[in-house]
């Protein structure tokens, strides 16, 4: 018997979070993995963005998972990173024997589902396809995501105290110990440490991406760049959600 979590369950687009909540034992921990998933441009999990098509685990412990994208022809680099980053993460939860994530539905589906299987790394997975020929990794693409991220927390962090009155001195002299706790702080202190970038209490709330303190002079500069990240985080994602109802349907 199949120990079922399948999104499409509960209906094609706006389901895996009920199909996350409803799921149990090695199904739930493989849902929890995937929230460990992220769209790089979007910051954003693919659980949380219904990106996850379907889901289930044999009685095995063989789990499968199907990806999908709102459009046929998003970027093959992306959907390589999720598709590799969903078969790590799954592998890895505790239960699970061995991974089979795929990625549905897109013109280089073929050539990223046989390269993730085949562990083998983006320029090897496209290399003499159709898709056409890779030139590098992915590692530095990651970084340059990641590091647009930081800019874009930092703007969900620092905006609503600078509209509770903060100055720029103010801001530039709070360390992250002194920010509010929420989610958009704890979101920001793993992107910082993802970089490489001190996240402690006593570290400065804003730094630039090589974790640079920024000062009181250049700070209005800074935060308006990363305001534009976030606004342009906040249209991306719009923009995703709507092609992907559009696709399969609400």
């Amino acid at each position: 018997m199949t120990v079922l979590s399948d999104a499409r369950a509960a209906g094609p687009v706006g389901s895996n979070a009920a199909a996350a909540a409803a799921a149990t034992g090695t199904a739930a921990r493989v849902w929890e993995a995937l929230r460990t998933v992220r769209d790089p441009e979007l910051d954003t999990d693919v659980v949380s963005l219904d990106f996850v098509g379907s889901c289930s685990v044999d009685d095995d412990g063989v789990a499968h998972v199907s990806l999908r994208l709102p459009t046929y022809f998003c970027a093959p680099n992306f959907a390589f990173l999720m598709v590799a980053d969903a078969h790590d993460a799954v592998s890895a939860a505790p239960g699970v024997t061995r991974a089979d994530v795929v990625l549905a539905d897109h013109f280089a589906s073929d050539a990223i589902n046989a390269g993730v299987a085949a562990r083998a790394g983006f320029v090897s997975s496209m290399a003499g396809t159709e898709v056409g020929e890779a030139v590098a990794e992915l590692d530095d693409l990651r970084r340059t995501f990641t590091e647009r991220a930081l800019m874009a927390g930092t703007d969900l962090v620092v905006r609503p105290l600078v509209r509770a009155g903060a100055t720029p001195e103010d801001v530039a002299a709070m360390t992250l110990g002194d920010a509010p706790a929420s989610d958009d702080l704890r979101r920001l202190r793993e992107r910082r440490r993802e970089l490489g970038i001190p996240a402690g209490d006593a570290d400065p709330l804003v730094v630039d991406p090589t974790g640079a303190t920024v000062g009181v002079e250049a700070l209005p500069l800074h935060l308006r760049k990363a305001r534009s990240y976030q606004v342009g985080v906040d249209a991306n994602t719009s923009i995703c959600r709507g092609q992907l109802a559009a696709r399969y349907g609400v």
